[in-house]
């Protein structure tokens, strides 16, 4: 098994213009293996907008964990307006993605999986769903991933011998946070980018976010009837 995971982002720009972002995982953590900027911005800084619900300690961590491995990026993509159009392709070791979307639209994907690795507390309970990362994602797909990540980890805790939940209560709660520090998040970029794609890129995160707590228990009874097979076995 390969120590590490990969994902390669290329964003191809109208004026013919690229940047790409080549991002690596520990296989076994999950947490991004990143080369921060020596000289990390103020907005990064632990105690700047600090998320009501971060539980680090200022005492621990100079940097916002979060802050500190997407500096580089929100420097590259300040000067952008969310609705420019951009060419994407993702590259992992299986395939390849590509879309035609916005750059908002296009620099979501890289954020989530960026938030989700570097060690934030409350974004890592979403880590499982990166090693099956799907760039550009719907609603019901988002939803599935989240669900089946959730019950996944209950099967885990009932082989160890813990009390697993097989209802999504837990899941629902564990948006709720992510939403929290979505929110929370915002507020430092809008510190740190002069247009607003960063923050408009956040945000539709954040609308998935805020979806999964509402819309999960009708998106699960929609696709029952495909589960047909499996429902009706003896």
């Amino acid at each position: 098994m390969e120590d590490q995971i990969r994902f390669v982002y290329v964003y191809k720009f109208n004026d013919g213009s690229t940047k790409q972002f080549d991002l690596r995982l520990d296989a076994a953590t999950l947490l991004l293996k990143a080369e921060r900027p020596a000289d990390l911005p103020l907005w990064a800084l632990l105690p700047f907008n600090k998320c009501a619900i971060c539980p680090l300690s200022e005492r621990d961590h100079l940097y916002c964990p979060v802050s500190a491995n997407l500096a580089g990026i929100v420097e590259q993509f300040k000067n952008f307006l969310s609705h420019e159009r951009v060419s994407v392709t993702v590259a992992c070791e299986e395939r390849f993605y590509g879309k035609e979307t916005t750059v908002q639209g296009g620099l979501s994907p890289l954020l989530g999986i960026i938030m989700t690795t570097s060690g934030c507390p409350i974004m890592e309970q979403l880590k499982p769903m990166v090693r099956f990362h799907l760039p550009f994602a719907s609603l019901d797909e988002t939803i599935y991933r989240g669900v089946t990540m959730y019950l996944t980890a209950q099967y885990f805790r009932h082989q160890d011998g813990k009390k697993a939940e097989w209802s999504i209560d837990g899941l629902q709660k564990i948006y709720t946070e992510v939403g929290q520090v979505n929110q929370g998040f915002a507020n430092r970029m809008r510190a740190a980018a002069k247009k607003d794609a960063n923050v408009n890129a956040l945000v539709n995160l954040d609308v998935f976010a805020s979806m999964m707590t509402l819309a999960a228990e009708d998106t699960l009874d929609r696709l029952k009837p495909n589960f047909s097979a499996l429902i009706s076995k003896d």
